[in-house]
């Protein structure tokens, strides 16, 4: 099994990542800053290396630079994930070795992946992406309650624009998923907060909202519990993307009215739309 290490500090990214290259059959390491992850390469030997550049403790420059001077290391192949996309810095890394250089706004982690199995030599994932169907977390059919309240959804969401209303507070996750809704053709509206995010459904009602449920201010559960109390939006469909993956959580947020709750390790950008796409056509 080809082992990959992320050197990545921002942990919605992180774990986004780690968790969908060990389900297309990766054994993934990780480190949160610099210093650790040249650590952890010098220890572990991966078979890739994800890198992030702005670190705390050391910059993934540094990481590289040492990368570079180290025999044993100077072979491992490197992709640079970052926030930047200054030509000098990218000619800088491949000066360094480095193998190929991604914008954090621009690509879908399925982009990654691709990446790494054709730089690993196995593009079985690439080649079946098109018809891979949206993962199941499993919990769509806890109770029954996802098949009736699926059919709801859609019956109500058909009469309504494409409007999709984003509610998360981690930037870099929101503007995938909206980049991605847009592509495929959805209007969208996004909030950072329960407050702001509550005044966007009861001025626009969208066909649908995605919400985070660890918010500034009001929580996510507070903002579902007000949405299906109001009898003028009651109707609008809600799924929960959150991190909080425990039973109980899962049984509240299902309780409450929502239509699906999502672990956001467990998908994509592009599973998400997937299932955006079919509680509103």
């Amino acid at each position: 099994m080809k082992k990959i290490l992320i050197i990545e500090d921002e942990e919605s990214l992180l774990s986004m990542l780690a968790d969908k290259l060990k389900r297309e059959g990766y054994e993934v390491s990780t480190a949160e800053n610099g210093e650790e992850g040249l650590r952890k390469v010098r220890e572990e030997h991966p078979d890739l290396v994800l890198l992030d550049i702005i670190m705390p403790k050391m910059g993934g420059f540094e990481v590289l630079e040492a990368m570079y001077k180290d025999e044993e290391l100077h072979e491992i192949p490197v992709v640079i994930i970052s926030n930047s996309g200054q030509p000098v810095e990218i000619e800088k890394a491949k000066a360094l070795g480095v193998k190929d250089y991604l914008i954090k706004a621009e690509f879908d982690p399925q982009e990654v992946v691709n990446k790494v199995d054709r730089l690993l030599g196995d593009t079985s994932s690439e080649d079946h992406e098109e018809s891979r169907e949206p993962q199941d977390t499993g919990q769509e059919d806890k109770g029954g309650q996802q098949a009736a309240s699926s059919s709801k959804a859609k019956k109500a969401a058909s009469e309504r624009e494409r409007n999709v209303l984003v509610i998360e507070d981690d930037q870099f996750l929101r503007d995938l998923i909206i980049r991605k809704l847009e592509e495929e053709g959805f209007e969208t509206l996004q909030a950072i907060d329960g407050e702001e995010g509550l005044r966007i459904i009861r001025e626009n009602k969208p066909a649908i909202v995605l919400l985070d449920l660890i918010l500034p201010g009001v929580d996510g559960f507070e903002v579902l519990k007000q949405i299906k109390e109001d009898k003028n939006i009651s109707d609008v469909p809600v799924v929960i993307l959150s991190n909080l993956g425990q039973k109980d959580d899962i049984e509240r947020g299902l309780k409450l009215g929502a239509e699906d709750y999502l672990i956001k390790a467990h998908f994509t950008p592009g599973e998400i739309v997937g299932k955006v796409k079919e509680l509103v056509k």
